[in-house]
């Protein structure tokens, strides 16, 4: 069961260097071929002071740190009844290499539907550049399948 009470759970914030290499493994798993991903001198000429991420690469600097799915597991949620929802992102400054960017996340909401057989936890993650910017605001909804139970409050 998920426990309401966590709603407004901010779990620690973690903070991750953008690696060139990294960046360009991505862009090319995903077969992105526009010029400021995947080459420097195209990046510098958009006036960019390195390679940019790809639109969905900061969701993966969200799981890089030793414990990925920490968060879950702070909100006692079982890994293997967990589904991915959704996801959404509103960008604010582009995420370059040689950034080192900090995650700030933190459950909006917690919710249930068919009968309290599926819970869905509401999570935003804030990406924030090494001068302080907001460089990505990251919302996403894990579903949590809890068969023969609803959400509870903790006693």
């Amino acid at each position: 069961m998920v426990d309401i009470a966590q709603i407004g759970y901010r779990h620690p914030p973690h903070s991750v260097d953008v690696e060139r290499g990294r960046l360009l493994f991505f862009a090319r798993t995903i077969g992105e071929t526009h010029p400021i991903f995947i080459d420097d001198e195209a990046a510098a000429a958009a006036g960019l002071p390195g390679l940019a991420a790809p639109p969905t690469y900061a969701f993966s600097l969200e799981l890089d740190q030793p414990k990925p799915f920490a968060v879950l597991e702070a909100l006692g949620v079982r890994l293997d009844r967990v589904l991915h929802g959704t996801q959404r992102f509103i960008y604010h400054v582009p995420i370059c290499a040689g950034d080192r960017i900090t995650l700030q996340s933190v459950v909006e909401d917690i919710y249930e539907k068919k009968d309290g057989a599926m819970a869905f936890i509401v999570m935003r993650t804030t990406a924030t550049n090494q001068r302080g910017e907001i460089a990505v605001e990251m919302t996403k909804t894990v579903v949590v399948r809890q068969p023969g139970s609803g959400l509870r409050r903790r006693q």
